[in-house]
């Protein structure tokens, strides 16, 4: 969406913005006005937190320092020197862990890469550390020293961050895979000794005729997740 299109669009209520949020993973390499950017992450500044404790922090990277970062990831990707990562347990919750397969095969099928076909897996994962050709990346921190409920306060911070993106007419791509190359982003950007990586964003605008952003995954009934307590 160009930014006369923004102008132009009308507003969407909550719910239409929830149901038309995507994990975007093609991005066009149009700029995001530095105003936008700001606003958008000041709306998700007003997010709840615990004791009003803000705990998150944000790194905005673009230009010149989003190559510079995104060729550093690439190299030590390359060298395969870091350990896996994974956001899961080993062994996974079993009803997550379907969820999860349905997303792969989906996400795959859509980039037409055979699940097998594990080179071909491996260069989209690195399309993750280019920002998926987004113009704008973020890096969340958060203190290490902090628990658990000033994660869920981080967790917080980034649905409104992205909700705020959409109401401006812009994609987001909410990020774990860069956690795995966490000491290689904390020394270029020069974070605290105290900041863990939380996760990274790709923010931009959409490639539209990109079929991995069009597939749509299912949600989970009331049923399957909400126990009543009535009486």
């Amino acid at each position: 969406m160009k930014m006369n299109e923004l102008a132009a669009a009308p507003a969407r209520s909550l719910n239409q913005l929830l149901r038309a949020r995507r994990a975007t993973r093609a991005f066009r390499s149009d700029p995001v006005p530095k105003t936008v950017l700001d606003e958008i992450l000041a709306t998700a500044s007003l997010s709840a937190s615990t004791f009003n404790t803000q705990p998150w922090k944000v790194h905005v990277i673009r230009g010149d320092a989003l190559a510079g970062v995104s060729n550093a990831i690439l190299e030590a990707d390359r060298q395969g020197t870091h350990p896996p990562f994974s956001p899961f347990p080993n062994p996974p919750v079993e009803a997550c862990a379907a969820r999860q397969a349905e997303f792969g095969r989906q996400y795959y099928a859509s980039l037409g890469i055979d699940r097998n076909d594990m080179p071909a897996r491996a260069r989209q994962t690195a399309r993750n550390y280019q920002f998926f050709g987004a113009p704008v990346g973020l890096m969340l921190t958060i203190d290490a020293r902090l628990t658990r409920h000033s994660w869920l306060d981080m967790g917080l911070f980034l649905q409104s961050l992205m909700l705020a993106a959409a109401e401006r007419g812009l994609s987001t791509c909410p990020q774990v895979a860069f956690v795995r190359y966490e000491s290689v982003i904390a020394r270029y950007l020069g974070f605290d000794s105290t900041e863990a990586l939380a996760c990274g964003v790709s923010i931009g605008y959409a490639d539209q005729d990109a079929p991995v952003n069009r597939f749509s995954l299912p949600r989970a009934s009331l049923m399957e997740f909400v126990q009543r307590h009535e009486g």
